[in-house]
């Protein structure tokens, strides 16, 4: 079958988004009022792939550094979104399309951002196949600390301490509309102070895209006698609750305020969600790990599965060429 790329423009804001809603691997992040609200840092160059009927068949969001493409770098995790029915075969033709029409239009390297399988509606590795085909260099594997929530988990006895000591000073977790408090008095502050940096999302942002996605951008903050002391901003999709932040007071580890809090949301609000994604705890491109971060984690029962980050370079098409037998 012949496919054919067109570079997204607006007209097709609709089409993408009712193809993100029906793809077998893709989140809220990747709906146009989500990539769209820090529009002005990137340039944009998402692509939609069309097969020889007019019909969207997959679609990639990016953005474009000279001659590189991007899976998009305002987002989490990105790759080739494809819609059910997609087979090996055919993603394999679609992406001899793509390369060949990056490869003519002087882009020499693609970065893909691959999207976590805990994610994916169905099975979806077509492309980590295809970049073994393809001399893919990967270039950096994040760890993830995942809980399945479809089997006996256990918390730790340093876990359960943390619990304990929560429930006996009386805290109270409640789930807020409002960032305010937690931006201000408690993310924006521990980011300043530890790693000298600021959250990814302003608090005018975060505030924007909830209004967007209200069922699925959710705020948790735990409360000492009236006074917020620790939260966690949940990005909820269809299987996985994932902890985009997580920060406490200086008193978290007498309080046990992240503990109480995580026991909560695990054991009760996403109790019926395939997986609890605590995100990464790399440093340095994947190749460090902080170490405390990780025990806090796992300690939930959470355990590791990868995110890969491939280079391809799209003269590598012929590559694709004779893979059938």
């Amino acid at each position: 079958m012949k496919y054919e790329i067109q570079k997204y423009s607006g007209e097709h804001h609709k089409e993408w988004n009712q193809f993100v809603a029906h793809a077998k691997n893709a989140t809220f992040l990747f709906h146009r009022d989500f990539m769209e609200y820090h529009q002005d840092r990137f340039d944009d160059f998402s692509l939609l792939i069309f097969d020889d009927k007019k019909k969207l068949k997959a679609i990639l969001p990016a953005n474009k550094v000279g001659n590189t493409l991007y899976s998009h770098q305002g987002l989490t995790y990105g790759g080739l979104i494809l819609n059910q029915k997609s087979k090996l075969q055919d993603v394999m033709e679609m992406m001899h399309t793509l390369l060949v029409f990056l490869n003519e239009n002087n882009i020499s390297s693609l970065q893909l951002k691959q999207l976590p399988a805990i994610y994916h509606e169905s099975p979806s590795d077509e492309m980590e196949y295809l970049s073994f085909i393809l001399n893919a260099k990967l270039v950096r594997r994040d760890s993830l600390s995942v809980i399945n929530l479809e089997t006996d988990f256990e918390f730790s006895s340093s876990r359960a301490e943390g619990i304990k000591r929560g429930r006996d000073l009386g805290l109270q977790c409640k789930e807020e509309n409002d960032f305010t408090s937690f931006w201000n008095e408690i993310l924006i502050p521990n980011l300043a102070q530890k790693h000298q940096t600021k959250p990814v999302h302003s608090l005018e942002e975060i505030t924007f895209l909830k209004s967007k996605f209200p069922n699925n951008i959710r705020q948790f903050n735990v409360y000492k006698e009236g006074k917020i002391i620790a939260g966690t901003t949940i990005f909820e999709s269809d299987f996985v609750a994932h902890s985009q932040y997580i920060s406490a007071d200086d008193s978290k580890n007498i309080t046990g305020s992240l503990d109480f809090l995580h026991n909560h949301l695990i054991t009760s609000t996403f109790r019926n969600k395939k997986y609890f994604d605590f995100g990464i705890s790399n440093e340095n491109q994947g190749k460090n790990i902080n170490q405390g971060l990780l025990f806090w984690k796992e300690g939930f029962g959470a355990r590791t599965i990868v995110q890969n980050f491939y280079e391809i370079e799209t003269k590598n098409y012929q590559l694709l060429d004779n893979v059938l037998l």
